[in-house]
């Protein structure tokens, strides 16, 4: 298995680095990750300034961009010759659930991989706090990687993981889920700086909504959540009501 890794919390996180141990046991492992944090990057890409590539060591290499870009210099650059069976993002250093998956530079650089018709996943940590979890996370992530085609996923088709907090010494439970909801009831704070201008935090309160079967409930229930997702927004059934309706504009 040829594995193209990357993060949104740079090259040297303690999840990548983790991750990066048990996938080099099941595969080749290239790593282009970002060289500094580009956490709820989303997925957006550089475009206005050149890219620029380093090595980091062997089959390692960071790169100046978002985790959008890292894949793409990864796939076109890096891997060129011999394109990645499977890109995996993370473990990133807290969870990608609910509507976060849309701020998310972890969940973005494996929408860039499915994007590709590569197979892809990305990798969340609940509790980064707790660092013993991410070394069962790893051999987790390495055991679902090798089974991932097993799963014969449509070619468009991601899966979102998050890991709870470690209970025992390897997570064992898991279950198959849909996102949830959180509800955020979003602040905006506004101070002034000793020169007397005006500056701004993004702050937030945040309250998740029962969803049955949703990645929360998982793991709230300290199970691991696995959540395919696409990135075809189509509401095909809001297609069919506008039809029927026939509004003339």
């Amino acid at each position: 298995m040829l594995i193209l890794l990357t993060n949104d919390d740079g090259i040297y996180a303690e999840g990548l680095l983790a991750v990066e141990k048990e996938l080099r046991k099941i595969g080749e492992v290239v790593v282009v990750a970002p060289d500094r944090e580009q956490s709820a990057s989303s997925h957006s890409l550089t475009l206005e300034r050149p890219l620029r590539l380093f090595k980091r060591g062997e089959n390692r290499y960071t790169c100046d961009g978002t985790p959008t870009d890292c894949v793409m210099m990864g796939v076109y650059g890096v891997m060129k010759r011999n394109h990645p069976d499977i890109v995996i993002s993370g473990i990133n250093h807290g969870a990608n659930m609910g509507e976060d998956v849309t701020y998310s530079g972890t969940v973005a650089a494996a929408i860039e991989g499915s994007n590709m018709g590569i197979a892809a996943m990305a990798l969340s940590y609940i509790d980064p706090e707790n660092p013993k979890g991410f070394k069962p996370a790893a051999r987790f992530a390495a055991r679902l990687a090798q089974k991932l085609s097993l799963f014969k996923l449509p070619r468009n088709v991601f899966l979102s993981v998050n890991f709870p907090q470690l209970a025992n010494s390897r997570f064992a439970k898991y279950r198959y889920t849909r996102l949830g909801r959180r509800v955020y009831r979003d602040i905006l704070i506004e101070k002034i700086d000793p020169r007397g201008k005006r500056y701004y935090w993004i702050a937030g309160e945040a309250k998740w909504d029962k969803v049955e079967g949703s990645d929360f409930q998982a793991v709230s229930a300290g199970c691991v959540s696995i959540t395919p997702l696409r990135m075809n927004f189509t509401d095909f059934d809001a297609i069919g009501k506008m039809n029927i309706l026939g509004i003339r504009l």
